[in-house]
């Protein structure tokens, strides 16, 4: 019996198919996303994708994709590894696999945030790396009087502060009070974005971009952007919030700016 020739022409695009080698993903490997030429190390990986970070701590995330990948140059199929059994071991929102479960007891190290709703968002997608590290998160209510709030912790090497502030961007107020803090035993890190809010990616409720709230010294922000999607502000964070699934439905600007205080608070954490 002979083949038909769609099979013989499914069988020569086959042959002519580049073919790339599979690569089994590791923790430090440096690559390259042939797509946006974007380089770094790999920081994390989960069943979505793999996580790169680059020389300036900017996190991506990146799907698996056949030859999608370069390696001193040469295009690769990044694979993960064959042993990790997926089935038996439970991917956090982070995207890590997650431990035992068991939380540590609270260490010295601290992570503040501005407000509740920061911390709520840490808990929502970070909640079992932080407890796996006894890392405890704290809103500030507010940054004014960090200076002092620092002080007052005295931060030392085994006790080691991270904070996260919003719109940490370049002559913002949050700059100005970022430049009042020197000491190597914490750490500042920050997002562009006015409200924590807006580092969650807009995807979530079928927009493309979060609506322009202009400036009114009436109003907040939050209420301004409710107002313009024409919901209420009462009630609207935990819809949102809820609507995160995993650290892919967030600003990779939010992510690059959580993890670095993760890490460095976890450095000391380890040695308490």
């Amino acid at each position: 019996m002979g083949y038909s020739t769609d099979v013989l022409d499914d069988f020569e695009q086959q042959k002519r198919a580049p073919r790339y080698p599979d690569v089994v993903v590791e923790m430090g490997m440096l690559i390259e996303d042939r797509s946006s030429h974007f380089t770094g190390v790999v920081v994390r990986w989960s069943a979505e994708g793999v996580t790169l970070q680059d020389r300036h701590d900017y996190v991506r995330h990146f799907g698996w994709k056949p030859g999608g990948f370069l390696i001193e140059g040469a295009p690769v199929t990044l694979v993960r590894p064959a042993k990790v059994a997926i089935a038996t071991q439970r991917i956090t929102a982070s995207g890590s696999i997650a431990g035992d479960g068991r939380a540590k007891v609270a260490r010295a190290s601290r992570i503040w945030v501005e407000g509740k709703h920061d911390a709520e968002l840490l808990e929502h997608v970070w909640g079992d790396d932080l407890r796996e590290l006894g890392i405890v998160v704290e809103p500030l209510h507010g940054a004014d009087d960090l200076a002092a709030a620092v002080a007052e912790f005295q931060p030392a090497a085994h006790r080691r502060l991270g904070v996260l502030l919003d719109h940490l961007v370049a002559g913002s107020k949050e700059s100005r009070i970022a430049a009042t803090v020197n000491d190597p035993n914490v750490l500042i890190t920050g997002h562009p974005f006015v409200d924590v809010w807006a580092g969650i990616r807009p995807k979530v409720l079928g927009l493309d971009e979060w609506p322009e709230v202009p400036f009114d010294p009436n109003v907040t922000w939050k209420e301004g952007m409710c107002a313009a999607l024409g919901v209420r502000f009462d009630g609207f964070w935990p819809t949102l919030r809820n609507r995160v699934a995993t650290f892919a439905d967030l600003r990779p600007e939010l992510i690059g700016a959580v993890e670095q205080l993760i890490d460095f608070v976890a450095e000391a954490a380890e040695h308490d």
